[in-house]
């Protein structure tokens, strides 16, 4: 039989081995649980990244998409550089809708009886904000989603609802 001591030693060095086992995949267990995600973009970064493109080919500089109404209604904003290129956007027989891309939902502009659409339909000048609003019954696209705005051949991939 083994002596009280060798029994001793054994459950020590057993004991120990447990532990530095445990410590090791807790350890690694840890690692990975405090691995940074990817902060969501936002409206901003996108400007950053594609305004340029809007502004040079267009005329225009994208401002955003944001809720009013209570969410029920969209506001597209966008500001005027070059009033030749940004026709296409205040022209009237345009269609213009926005599409969720996550879902494809579809949002027109909607019309009123006495005032007609609600979207800038003057001719555009330099330097000023125009806007189109899109309805959104049931608040189908939140904040935070990424739609397109098409208004005759002009397509503003990837926004961001603020």
């Amino acid at each position: 039989m083994f002596p009280v001591s060798k029994m001793l030693l054994v459950a020590v060095f057993t004991a120990g081995l447990g532990l530095t086992c445990s410590v090791a995949s807790a350890g690694s267990l840890k690692a990975t649980a405090h691995e940074p995600k990817a902060a969501a973009p936002s409206s901003a970064e996108w400007r950053s990244r594609q305004g340029l493109y809007y502004k040079r080919n267009w005329g225009v500089e994208i401002i955003g998409v944001k809720p009013v109404s209570s969410g029920l209604m969209l506001a597209f904003r966008y500001r005027v550089l070059d009033p030749a290129k940004a026709k296409v956007l205040n022209d009237r027989h345009s269609k213009a809708y926005l599409r969720d891309e996550a879902t494809g939902t579809v949002l027109s502009v909607p019309a009123m009886e006495n005032v007609g659409e609600l979207r800038t339909g003057a001719a555009p000048q330099a330097d000023r904000t125009y806007f189109m609003i899109f309805g959104n019954p049931g608040r189908l696209v939140k904040s935070g989603s990424r739609v397109t705005v098409v208004a005759g051949n002009l397509h503003v991939d990837g926004l961001i609802v603020d």
